[in-house]
């Protein structure tokens, strides 16, 4: 039986507030150096003003990455993904082959080739209401002080809580779904 040529259907994505997570290759904590982070900070604001999503909250652990976003509906969140971890992932194993890190040895995939991420995108949620959303917000911004890593949220470098809580130097602008943070961030889990 001879087909003729499978239609391509486009598939679209609802637009909501989505809760991403992606870890390091093998949960390898590879963002325990600043600078990594840094260039990661770097690459996320790049990929945001290519792709026009709407930040919410944000969090760089040192073996995984919480983002809370809102694609544009014609801007796909792999197509954000891509452009956000790609060009990153790149630049640091140039780096790394480039200083003869020993740490190339511990990302090296099967396949011989060195990886940053680990295979396959990682978590994706729809966050369909704002009770869910500001939980969210919060586990996000207590992540580094369960792990132990601060006591406050706000001490944590790498997250969106400082940005919420008034401190905006160095940080990446956070777009509110309120306008407004809706009172005192240590006190949403409660």
């Amino acid at each position: 039986m001879i087909e003729g040529p499978r239609k391509r259907f486009k598939r679209h994505e609802e637009v909501c507030h989505r809760f991403l997570t992606f870890s390091t290759f093998r949960r390898i904590p590879l963002f325990r150096n600043p600078r990594i982070c840094d260039r990661f900070v770097e690459h996320f604001a790049e990929s945001r003003l290519a792709t026009g999503f709407r930040l919410v909250a944000w969090v760089i652990m040192p073996e995984h990455v919480h983002i809370i976003l809102v694609p544009r509906a014609e801007v796909p969140v792999r197509t954000v993904l891509l452009k956000m971890k790609g060009p990153f992932a790149e630049e640091v194993i140039a780096r790394w082959r480039e200083l003869r890190a020993p740490v190339l040895d511990r990302v090296t995939a099967a396949s011989g080739r060195p990886r940053f991420w680990q295979h396959g995108g990682g978590h994706d949620r729809c966050v369909r209401s704002e009770e869910k959303l500001i939980k969210n917000i919060y586990y996000i911004h207590q992540n580094p002080v369960k792990r132990g890593l601060v006591a406050d949220p706000t001490d944590w470098c790498w997250s969106s809580a400082r940005w919420y809580a008034g401190i905006r130097e160095g940080q990446l602008p956070i777009d509110l779904p309120w306008g407004r943070p809706p009172g005192d961030i240590r006190a949403w889990g409660h």
